[in-house]
């Protein structure tokens, strides 16, 4: 018998409508899509619009625009998170009938009173108020992961071995929110796994949540997928580009000069004679040279130079 093959690298760039694209959002998207086109692989596209509250109408349908305008090519259908409650709501069920997360009835302000640790998120850590239940006379308004006081580890394909331990730096969090919205940890969990993800390339900014996604992983009996976490592009301050900073849509008509700057940042030069070209060209030359060795280990990157990570 012949020895399977290893399965078809498989990844994907999923933004958040919150706003336009912005160029911190197009350095994770240059690098998520030249590590998977360089390995001979697939890359997903997916919106991911679960919080809705936070989802500007419109923003969505601009960000694939921005994208095929630079010259992204994805691989089969664009998967909408607010098209897949039904999905969310059938793994949670699974979770709730082993006992694996739990009811609670805590409102911030609560958890302010009776907690002052912080987690690694920068929010307060849950004390556990409803671990062994709902007091008497509450009702639910969120349901909880239980987690394990345990230290989870792997290995960052970008920023070299992770080790977190649940209990201490995050306690058990939310799945399904009070708002009636179901958290990002479980929906991109489930989604990465429905859509056959393999190897995750996203900005560090998301790095402090991954230890709580191989517990779910785990839980739900889910394959974990490789991690590969990209500097992200911050202003002078230091703070991360995003709509909250203000940070400006790009524009597509920007074309290759555009592209260079964003590949240039994550270690990889491009020649002259590249950046004056053609967008196919660009991608042509940029798959050929690409290395995830080459992207700099830190957590942030300002355009003017790197920040101490």
């Amino acid at each position: 018998m012949a020895a399977s093959s290893a399965p078809r690298y498989r990844g994907r760039f999923a933004p958040s409508p919150t706003g336009p694209l912005h160029f911190g959002s197009l350095v994770a998207a240059v690098g998520s899509y030249l590590d998977a086109r360089a390995n001979d692989g697939e890359w997903l596209l997916r919106i991911e619009d679960v919080d809705g509250p936070r989802t500007v109408p419109g923003a969505a349908a601009s960000i694939l625009r921005t994208l095929e305008g630079f010259g992204f090519e994805w691989d089969g259908e664009v998967v909408v998170q607010s098209q897949r409650t039904d999905i969310y709501h059938a793994e949670l069920t699974r979770l709730q009938l082993v006992g694996d997360v739990y009811p609670c009835s805590c409102s911030r302000s609560e958890i302010a009173a009776a907690s002052s640790a912080r987690s690694v998120d920068g929010g307060l850590l849950y004390p556990g108020t409803c671990r062994p239940g709902i007091p008497e006379g509450r009702s639910a308004r969120a349901w909880r992961l239980r987690v394990p006081d345990r230290v989870f580890r792997f290995i960052d394909r970008v920023q070299g071995p992770v080790a977190q331990n649940l209990a201490r730096d995050v306690g058990d969090f939310i799945l399904f929110r009070a708002d009636g919205q179901y958290a990002y940890q479980l929906a991109v969990v489930v989604d990465d796994a429905l859509q056959g993800v393999n190897a995750v390339v996203r900005g560090v900014d998301l790095l402090d949540s991954t230890a709580r996604q191989i517990w779910l992983q785990e839980r739900l009996g889910f394959a974990m997928p490789t991690y590969a976490h990209l500097p992200v592009i911050v202003n002078a301050a230091g703070e991360k580009l995003s709509k909250q900073t203000l940070a400006p849509a790009v524009d597509a008509g920007e074309g290759v000069p555009r592209l260079a700057a964003a590949l240039e940042l994550l270690g990889h030069p491009v020649p002259g004679e590249v950046r004056s070209g053609v967008v196919n060209d660009f991608w042509k030359w940029a798959v050929s040279a690409w290395s995830i060795d080459r992207v700099p280990k830190v957590r942030g990157i300002f355009p003017g130079g790197t920040l101490p990570a």
